[in-house]
């Protein structure tokens, strides 16, 4: 079960299995808030879509090459 414990600030703690997480407090769902009980679910089509995206951005990345002008020194 996962709760939200408090909400401090920008920052949301949730309490899972009586561990303390803490979060983005943007990242809850909307109406939530202290003492809510939130559900966790796996959306395996959601996650097909986002390394889908990721993979498209990489190629556009690749196909744009590196700039020709500037150094960049690690």
């Amino acid at each position: 079960m996962i709760v939200v414990d408090r909400i401090e600030g920008e920052v949301a703690v949730l309490e899972i299995d009586g561990t303390t997480v803490d979060i983005s407090a943007k990242a809850l769902p909307a109406g939530a808030g202290e003492g809510s009980v939130l559900a966790l679910t796996l959306d395996a089509d959601a996650q097909r879509d986002v390394a889908a995206q990721a993979r498209q951005r990489l190629e556009r990345l690749k196909s744009r090459g590196p700039k020709k002008s500037g150094t960049l020194v690690l």
